[in-house]
């Protein structure tokens, strides 16, 4: 079952049938990507070569989706493992103090220039003239990796096949069964997930319409609600290095080990989701929720650090650069020339962000609650309420008369437009 006579391919790096031997299919192992392999095999007439990486979400089976893989007759299955990759890539959100739209560390969009990355390297050692994915769309996903994969290789060609059949999920299962796919015999779950060690990502439901309040019992995956966190207070200690994370209650650690752990315990504590009204790429205003625990602790960490270490119009500027690079990384724009003139400013930034960094976690709230660090513009003598020979006084009247000259003037130069003329 098809859509051919009525979807028309319009842009030039949709590849048509007859035109190619091989694809790399970007394969999760659920149902869509299952009956693509089967369905491109059989549409497209060509070898299909499965990949899936591993970006540390947790619930997949990695091994279990390579042979699933096979069965369905794919040339090859290759799990790649990109979690330390990753976590470097995360970061530098942390260094950019990730978020879009209020709350959203970017754990899907980062997620894709990963994919997009390995995807490309892949096709070239196997030969592969075009890579498939199982987006939709009505998605940002495919504008991601169709624009990152064209983008690092213009000779890569892409199939879509979920925009090219004419297949609901009803379809895909009779699919699925006719050609001895396993399917899963029980009722589609309200919810649907994305998920890496940044970020799970949750949709569907309740979650869709933002006239109803979501039962978030029933949809967190990897945090409690506060309601259900503990009733005490946790401390958490981070140690920064030039804007990244290197130790965790006085431990070294890797970033992917800091990330993993910090899901734990800010999960554990209702820490790190929040529900967002989001607008994407393509134009849609949609509702997800999002739980980035770890992501949320260590920005709002690296954040306190950064705003101790820096003046206040290095701060200011920072703040909007930053929220350019997230809405830059969201909207498929990561290797935009710009974004490397961004980061150019934020890793100078971050050349002053070491120090210590202690936080408090309690049923839902992080609060940054004590810092030190060897560039901090703290000076106790100067900032103190007590008595200091250090800060003078008798300068501060003169600088509020220049301070408050211009307002004064306009204010005064306002009112008199408004007095009444004498006759």
């Amino acid at each position: 079952m098809n859509n051919q006579s009525t979807y028309q391919k319009v842009a030039s790096h949709e590849a048509h049938k007859g035109t190619f031997d091989t694809c790399l299919l970007l394969y999760s192992g659920g149902l869509d990507t299952s009956v693509m392999l089967k369905w491109i095999q059989d549409e497209y007439e060509c070898d299909v070569i499965a990949l899936s990486v591993d970006l540390g979400q947790r619930a997949d089976n990695m091994e279990a989706i390579r042979q699933k893989a096979l069965m369905l007759g794919a040339k090859d299955c290759i799990i790649y493992d990109a979690k330390s990759e990753f976590a470097e890539l995360c970061m530098e959100a942390v260094k950019a103090n990730a978020d879009y739209q209020g709350g959203y560390a970017l754990g899907c969009p980062l997620g894709r220039v990963m994919i997009s990355q390995i995807a490309v390297k892949i096709a070239e050692q196997y030969g592969c003239e075009v890579i498939a994915h199982g987006c939709t769309g009505k998605g940002n996903d495919q504008v991601r990796l169709e624009g990152y994969i064209t983008t690092l290789n213009p000779n890569l060609k892409i199939i879509a096949p979920v925009r090219e059949w004419a297949m609901g999920r009803d379809e895909e299962i009779a699919y699925a069964i006719k050609n001895g796919i396993p399917v899963e015999q029980t009722p589609k779950a309200p919810y649907s997930y994305d998920e890496n060690m940044w970020a799970n990502t949750g949709e569907g439901g309740e979650i869709e319409d933002p006239r109803l309040i979501p039962p978030l019992e029933n949809i967190l995956k990897w945090c409690n609600t506060p309601k259900n966190a503990p009733d005490e207070e946790e401390l958490v200690v981070l140690e920064f290095d030039k804007g990244i994370p290197v130790t965790l209650n006085y431990k070294a650690m890797p970033a992917d080990e800091i990330i993993q752990e910090l899901n734990k315990i800010g999960g554990k504590h209702g820490v790190g989701y929040f529900h967002l009204i989001e607008d994407r790429i393509v134009g849609l205003k949609v509702r997800g929720v999002y739980e980035n625990p770890a992501a949320h602790l260590l920005i709002q960490a690296h954040k306190g650090l950064e705003q101790l270490v820096s003046t206040r119009e290095e701060n200011e500027l920072k703040s909007f650069l930053d929220t350019k690079w997230a809405y830059l990384c969201y909207g498929a724009k990561y290797f935009e020339p710009v974004m490397d003139n961004i980061r150019a400013y934020i890793d100078k930034q971050n050349e002053k962000v070491s120090g210590k960094i202690t936080l408090r976690l309690y049923k839902g709230n992080t609060e940054v609650v004590a810092l030190d660090s060897l560039y901090s513009l703290f000076d106790e003598n100067l900032a103190t309420f007590n008595k200091s020979a250090d800060f003078n006084q008798n300068a501060s009247a003169g600088f509020i008369e220049l301070w408050n000259l211009s307002q004064k003037t306009a204010h005064q130069v306002r009112a008199a437009q408004y007095q009444p003329t004498s006759a």
